[in-house]
């Protein structure tokens, strides 16, 4: 695997996998980190990257989502990368070999999407969070509540107090 370099001397992303990715529209490759079975994990300027090869073919992208679809992403002491999501699909995990700065990167491009964040008590030890963010290609600002565990977006009075809250921070950004 070869690695280009910057004039700042950091490598970037293996040829292959920035061919795969192709990044367009002023979207960058910013970290990566590979596992052992052939899962590489990119973070661009504006969206993150799951990639994978098998059985020495090149890599392919398997998924794409947007920084603002990024709940949050921590990393353990095992050395897995386990990324959540907004809309509350199955976290994803990686444990690349070398992580270098994915993990930070993550974490910054998540913040760099949030312009404001509240979170709602909704009694009886629930939570939901109400989250102004930009989308980072186009720099729309959308609103979304992501819900707590144990949280039902069906129970009427979570909905009222979800969209009392998600009222007041799109005021509080402008967006109404």
């Amino acid at each position: 695997m070869r690695l280009r370099w910057t004039g700042l001397r950091r490598p970037t992303v293996a040829d292959e996998v920035a061919a795969a990715v192709a990044p367009t529209d002023g979207e960058r490759l910013l970290a990566w980190g590979s596992t052992p079975d052939g899962t590489t994990l990119v973070a661009g300027r504006h969206r993150l990257y799951l990639l994978e090869a098998r059985d020495g073919d090149a890599p392919v992208v398997t998924r794409s989502r947007p920084w603002h679809l990024v709940d949050s992403g921590s990393w353990s002491e095992q050395g897995v990368l386990r990324v959540t999501w907004v809309d509350r699909e199955p976290p994803l995990r990686v444990g690349p070999e070398e992580p270098g700065m994915l993990p930070e990167t993550i974490r910054e491009r998540v913040q760099a999407s949030v312009v404001l964040a509240e979170t709602v008590d909704l009694g009886e030890k629930r939570t939901a969070r109400v989250v102004v963010r930009r989308e980072l290609s186009s720099g729309r600002l959308l609103s979304q509540a992501v819900l707590g565990k144990g949280v039902s977006a069906s129970d009427p009075e979570v909905a009222v107090q979800v969209r009392a809250a998600l009222d007041g921070v799109r005021e509080q950004a402008g967006l109404d």
